[in-house]
């Protein structure tokens, strides 16, 4: 078994780190750059930043926050939000982010995928999916959850594939804030029908979620945030306790 990621998220609205439940009822979580910092130094793999109110004029202001985490950190970092160019990708990876996460525009324009990986490489571009079920059946929503499509999860995570995406990170909408658990059976279809890496988002409450999603829900990463952000789970604990059941992590 390949060792297995924690990643911290950090949702980004106005300069800030924000958390709220099911995508909304935000609230303030301190500033992204400390809390950045404070968990490389805890032991995560990675660090995940989405702007969530993403627009043309913020995507100068996040290429700056880019270049002020770049400087604290020594572990890969995953930007995402508003991305809809290789221009934009451009800046963010020339202020220090190493990978970058693209969600609605990959959706509206699927050649974005194949353009950004003909330029930066598959392992630079992670897609985001955030679905729901919807009569049975996981449906894939856009704008931050707030707009619901036609298209299955599963049907879009193929493509996603076959356009070159080095990653995969699936937030079930169901499960998000919600600290219930992670959602293990879409994520052991995703991880057993695809070669790529699945990211785990959505529902972390406990220690013993995060040993379900990569057990039952066969993920290479799980991602986490307010359980992080307001200390209900150390990370150095989290995966001490994960190595004691069997899961490889980096400690």
């Amino acid at each position: 078994m390949l060792t297995k990621r924690i990643i911290p998220c950090l949702d980004i609205k106005d300069g800030r780190t924000v958390k709220g439940i099911n995508f909304v009822d935000l609230r303030d979580a301190g500033d992204p750059v400390e809390l950045a910092e404070i968990y490389a130094r805890e032991g995560a793999d990675e660090l995940v930043f989405l702007d969530i109110s993403a627009t043309e004029e913020k995507r100068r202001t996040l290429a700056e926050l880019v270049y002020h985490v770049a400087e604290k950190v020594n572990i890969p970092f995953t930007v995402g939000g508003g991305i809809s160019s290789v221009a934009d990708v451009d800046v963010l990876l020339h202020n220090g982010a190493d990978k970058v996460s693209i969600n609605s525009s990959a959706v509206k324009n699927p050649q974005l995928i194949n353009d950004l990986v003909a330029k930066f490489g598959s392992q630079c571009v992670v897609v985001a999916i955030d679905a729901k079920v919807i009569d049975g059946e996981w449906i894939v929503h856009l704008v931050g959850g707030k707009v619901p499509t036609e298209i299955k999860l599963f049907d879009w995570a193929k493509e996603v594939e076959e356009r070159g995406a080095g990653e995969i990170l699936f937030t079930s909408m169901n499960h998000d804030g919600t600290k219930n658990g992670f959602a293990n059976e879409a994520l052991a279809r995703l991880s057993t029908e695809l070669n790529i890496p699945i990211i785990a988002s959505g529902g972390a409450g406990n220690i013993q979620h995060f040993a379900d999603t990569f057990i039952d829900g066969k993920a290479d990463a799980a991602l986490a945030a307010s359980v992080f952000h307001f200390k209900e789970i150390e990370i150095n604990d989290l995966k001490k306790e994960l190595r004691s059941k069997g899961i490889p992590v980096r400690l």
